[in-house]
């Protein structure tokens, strides 16, 4: 049998023969592409949850350094002072994760804004172990990735009646199941009241209510009622926030006894419709610090 050789002296192929073998490359190509893409955002899944337990360790610090009482989702508004210290500089109104980073040692922002004019009060976040991997523009201190359980373990808003503070002081003391309450999650914002089909990009400084990560920083319990508080903390009829389950359909959580885990938002006790909605129907088992279905605190 003679061997068709091409001018170089290497055997040659016909068209056929090499369409079949491209045909068998691609079909490698499909089959392991999916096992990478997987085994990328368990990569990205992995360090999400390592970098939220950071924060955990931070809110443990926090609460061992200020005699029991448990950080605040955001510091509420003085008179006096709106100007808090968070290891390298003051800041306007630091929320939850600047007064954390400033316990660990890993500074959020390179150089703190003390006042609120000029985007003191929506800084971007500087340093990526604050950083989700799998939603890296959410940097935004406002439109954050990560949402904390402000409702019950420290909402320093000013209270409607202008008599003190939300749910703030909160002891650490009252936490009956510090394995089983949620410290913080993957979050959405107020993107969660809203079918998944309406809402809108993300949106650094923006706020647009149907955004994904508008108000991120605040997660709100699964269960609401007409008298608590709201992600936005503006009334009653503001949009609620929720989880975001971005790593292979679940979201990763901290807890406050420092572990974290991804869980699907039933799991956490969140009722979300067909449509994406999630509605204020949930159970507070994880967020409750003591381990019951209980309402969130009275605000309006």
């Amino acid at each position: 049998m003679r061997v068709r050789r091409c001018c170089s002296g290497w055997p040659a192929f016909t068209l056929i023969e090499l369409m079949v073998v491209i045909a068998i490359i691609s079909l490698l190509v499909a089959m392991i592409f999916p096992s990478l893409s997987r085994a990328r955002e368990l990569a990205r899944t992995t360090i999400c949850a390592t970098r939220q337990r950071n924060l955990a360790i931070g809110f443990t610090m926090y609460h061992a350094e200020y005699d029991g009482v448990m950080l605040p989702g955001r510091f509420g508004s003085s008179s006096s002072t709106n100007q808090y210290w968070v290891g390298n500089g003051w800041k306007y109104r630091p929320r939850w994760v600047a007064a954390m980073g400033a316990k660990t040692g890993a500074y959020p922002f390179d150089n703190p804004s003390p006042v609120k004019a000029g985007g003191g009060d929506r800084q971007d976040y500087e340093r990526e172990v604050f950083i989700c991997p799998t939603a890296p523009d959410w940097v935004d201190e406002r439109n954050y990735a990560y949402g904390y359980n402000y409702q019950f373990l420290g909402n320093a808003r000013n209270h409607p009646s202008g008599s003190g503070w939300r749910n703030f002081p909160v002891k650490v003391e009252s936490l009956r199941t510090p394995a089983g309450t949620v410290v913080a999650a993957d979050a959405m914002g107020t993107a969660a009241e809203y079918p998944t089909d309406q809402r809108l990009p993300y949106t650094n400084d923006g706020q647009d209510k149907q955004s994904w990560g508008n108000h991120g920083w605040s997660l709100d319990p699964p269960r609401l009622t007409s008298v608590s508080d709201r992600g936005p903390g503006d009334g009653p009829a503001d949009p609620r926030t929720g989880v975001h389950c971005r790593h292979l359909g679940k979201a990763n959580a901290s807890f406050c006894d420092g572990h974290a885990e991804g869980l699907a938002p039933h799991d956490l006790g969140y009722d979300v419709l067909p449509d994406g909605r999630f509605t204020d129907n949930g159970r507070n088992l994880l967020f409750s610090g003591s381990g019951d279905n209980i309402d969130p605190p009275v605000v309006w």
